[in-house]
C-alpha cells in the first residue's frame, strides 16, 4: 500500500502545471461605424469574434474582440470591419507584442534569435523569426523620413561633419551635425570614391542644406568635390587625423634608429655560452639590446605634450635622447623631415580653419561622426544575418528614427528660448501704444 502512494505522489510530481490563461473582453461594435477610407457612416449587418494575444509577464493572456461588419453607403468598398485601437486587421498579435519586438531589437541591441528568446521566456509567446521581420517591415513603412529630413534642417548649425564605413561589400557615407548633435543623412554605396560621394552630397543640397563648415578627414575625395558643391564653405581638415599621420612619421623615425641601436649589441667576437660574471655585467652596464628595449617601451614620450609630462617621464625622456641623440637633431632624421614637409601650405590652412569661427562654435576634429560610425558598427555587427543591402538600409533607418524620436522628445520638453527682438529707437514702444489706445 505504501510503495502505490509513493508512485502515485510521484507521478503527480512529474506533472507540469500549465500556465494561467486570463482572457479580456474587447467590444467595438458599434451600431454605424465609419469607413475606413472616406469617413462616411455605414450600418452594422453582423458582428465576429475572434482572438488576438497580447503581453503580460509569466502569463498567457488573450484579447476577446468583439468586432462589427458593416455595410457600406460610399462607392469605396462594399463592406468594412471596425478594428480597435491597438490591434491590427487580421493581425494575431496586438501592437504591445511588435513594440516589445522593436524594443529588443533597436533599444537593447539584440538579435532575432535572441528576441524570440526573450518572448518566449518573459511572456510565453513563441514567435516566428517571419514575425520578426514583419514587425520591421512594417514599421519602416509607418516612417516619416521627410518630416525627420525637415526637422534636422530646422535645427542644421552650420558645421557639417562627413565620413565614411566600411561595411562588408558596401560603404556607409554619413554626415552628422556635431553642434546640435544629429545624425543629418546616410547613404548605403556599393564603393567609395568621387562619383557615390559626389551624389550623397549633391542630395543634401538639394534638400536645402547650406553648411558654413565641412569637416573632413584627409582623404582626397572631399576637396574637389566640396569646392564644386559648397564654395562659400569653409574645408576643415580634422586635426586628430593630421596629428595622427605626423606621428606615424615620428615613430618609423624612432622605430629605424631603435633597431639600429639594437643591431649593434651584435657586434664583435661572440663570447661563450654560460652565465655572464655578475662583476662584468654590474661594470658595462645596460647593453645596446636593453636600451633599444627601453626605448621602445617608452617611445610613446616622443609625441607626447611636453606641458603634460610629469616629473618621472621627463627623465625617461632624457634617458631615451641620451641612448639617442639623434633624436635631438629634427632635420637629421629624414622622417621627422617627411613630416615637416607634410604641412603644405594648403594643408595647413584648412587645419586651422576652425580659428575663424566663433569661441563656442569650434569644431576641428571629426571625432563626432566617427563615435556614431563606430555605434553602427556595433549595432551592426551584432546580427550576422543581416548583411544584404535592403535588410542593412531597413535596420538603419529604423536605429536613426528611433534616436530622431529621443531627441525631439527632449528638445520638446525644454524648448529653446525665443530670441530677443531687438527694436530701433525711432520705432514705438508696445507699451506706450497700449496706453494711448
Amino acid at each position: 500500500m505504501w510503495v502505490l502512494y509513493r508512485a502515485h505522489r510521484s507521478t503527480q510530481a512529474m506533472e507540469t502545471i500549465g500556465p494561467h490563461v486570463r482572457t479580456i473582453p474587447i467590444h467595438c461594435a458599434p451600431c454605424k461605424a465609419p469607413c475606413p477610407t472616406c469617413g462616411k457612416l455605414g450600418r452594422r449587418k453582423a458582428t465576429h469574434n475572434r482572438r488576438v494575444r497580447t503581453i503580460a509577464y509569466k502569463q498567457v493572456v488573450f484579447l476577446d474582440v468583439t468586432y462589427g461588419e458593416y455595410r457600406a453607403r460610399c462607392a469605396c468598398r462594399t463592406t468594412f470591419r471596425s478594428t480597435p485601437p491597438g490591434i491590427e486587421p487580421r493581425a494575431l498579435y496586438d501592437n504591445k507584442v511588435r513594440r516589445a519586438v522593436l524594443d529588443r531589437i533597436l533599444d537593447d541591441g539584440m538579435s532575432a534569435e535572441r528576441v524570440i528568446a526573450s518572448m518566449r521566456r518573459d511572456f510565453l509567446l513563441d514567435l516566428s523569426d517571419g514575425f520578426v521581420y514583419d514587425c520591421l517591415d512594417r514599421e519602416v513603412k509607418r516612417l516619416d523620413m521627410a518630416g525627420h529630413r525637415r526637422w534636422v534642417l530646422d535645427r542644421f548649425s552650420g558645421t557639417l561633419c562627413v565620413d565614411e564605413l566600411h561595411l562588408g561589400r558596401n560603404t556607409l557615407l554619413l554626415a552628422t551635425d556635431p553642434l546640435q548633435d544629429l545624425p543629418v543623412a546616410f547613404a548605403l554605396v556599393a564603393s567609395n570614391d568621387q562619383d557615390h560621394m559626389r551624389r550623397f552630397l549633391k542630395n543634401l543640397r538639394t534638400w536645402g542644406l547650406v553648411p558654413e563648415v565641412v569637416i573632413t578627414d584627409g582623404s582626397n575625395l572631399y576637396p574637389t568635390i566640396l569646392a564644386e558643391l559648397w564654395p562659400d564653405a569653409r574645408h576643415q581638415l580634422c586635426v586628430f587625423h593630421v596629428l595622427k599621420e605626423l606621428h606615424k612619421y615620428v615613430l618609423d623615425a624612432v622605430r629605424r634608429l631603435r633597431r639600429g641601436l639594437s643591431r649593434r649589441g651584435n657586434r664583435g667576437r661572440k663570447r661563450r655560452p654560460g652565465r655572464r660574471p655578475k662583476a662584468r655585467t654590474r661594470r658595462r652596464g645596460l647593453t645596446n639590446k636593453e636600451k633599444s628595449a627601453f626605448v621602445f617601451k617608452h617611445r610613446w614620450l616622443i609625441v607626447r605634450r611636453r606641458d603634460k609630462l610629469s616629473d618621472q617621464e621627463r627623465a625617461d625622456l632624457a634617458t631615451m635622447l641620451g641612448y639617442l641623440p639623434e633624436l635631438e637633431v629634427l632635420l637629421a632624421v629624414p622622417e621627422l623631415a617627411k613630416a615637416i614637409g607634410a604641412l603644405a601650405a594648403e594643408k595647413f590652412t584648412k587645419m586651422i580653419a576652425f580659428l575663424k569661427s566663433p569661441a563656442c562654435r569650434r569644431v576641428r576634429t571629426n571625432n563626432h561622426v566617427e563615435r556614431v560610425n563606430r555605434k553602427l558598427r556595433y549595432e551592426e555587427k551584432a546580427r550576422y544575418k543581416w548583411r544584404k543591402r535592403r535588410t542593412t538600409v531597413r535596420f538603419l533607418v529604423l536605429l536613426l528614427d528611433r534616436y530622431w524620436w529621443q531627441e525631439r522628445a527632449v528638445r520638446n520638453r525644454w524648448p529653446e528660448e525665443p530670441q530677443p527682438v531687438v527694436r530701433n529707437r525711432s520705432s514705438p514702444k508696445t507699451g506706450a501704444a497700449n496706453r494711448v489706445a
